[in-house]
Formats: structure tokens, C-alpha cells, sequence
């Protein structure tokens, strides 16, 4: 179960269940830069909307928002941004 942000007209943001799948995303090499993988997945355009994205927090992964731009994500590691998740397998 995922959640998604919907603003209602004016006031607080609500927050709404819906389900959403999970895909995977083979990895060599043991690990992927977390821009990196934003970027092969086609979430985001170029490298500096990738970095926007973890600077401004608004990326997860297992479950916890997560900073650091060069995160090493691997094998077993779900990524989430914008709605979506993503498993990386080897």
C-alpha cells in the first residue's frame, strides 16, 4: 500500500491510500548510485532534478527518507519517490 498527497482545495494536505506496484531493477557490480537509479528509471529528466529530489527529501529508501546524493542502493534495497517503488535486484 502506497500513500499519495492530495490537496483538497485549501488547507492541510491529505493523505490517501491506493495500491501501486513495485517493479524491480537489475543490478551488476553490487550497488548503483542513488542519482544514478533515479535516473535510469526514467523518474527524473537530468542528474540536477535528481539531486533536487534527494536534497529536498522527498525520496525513500527502505522506507526512510534519505540525503545523501551518492547513497549506495543493493541488491534487496526498494527505493520510493513520487508514488513509485522500486526493487533492486542482482
Amino acid at each position: 500500500m502506497c500513500l499519495i498527497r492530495s490537496n483538497r482545495g485549501i488547507g492541510l494536505p491529505v493523505f490517501m491510500p491506493y495500491i501501486c506496484a513495485m517493479v524491480t531493477y537489475r543490478i551488476t557490480g553490487g550497488y548503483i548510485p542513488l542519482i544514478q537509479l533515479l535516473k535510469a528509471l526514467n523518474w527524473v529528466e537530468h542528474g540536477g532534478e535528481a539531486q533536487a529530489a534527494v536534497s529536498s527529501g522527498s525520496v525513500k529508501c527502505n522506507g526512510e527518507v534519505d540525503y545523501r546524493k551518492r547513497l549506495k542502493v543493493r541488491p534487496g534495497d526498494v527505493v520510493e519517490f513520487s508514488g513509485k517503488q522500486v526493487r533492486v535486484i542482482e
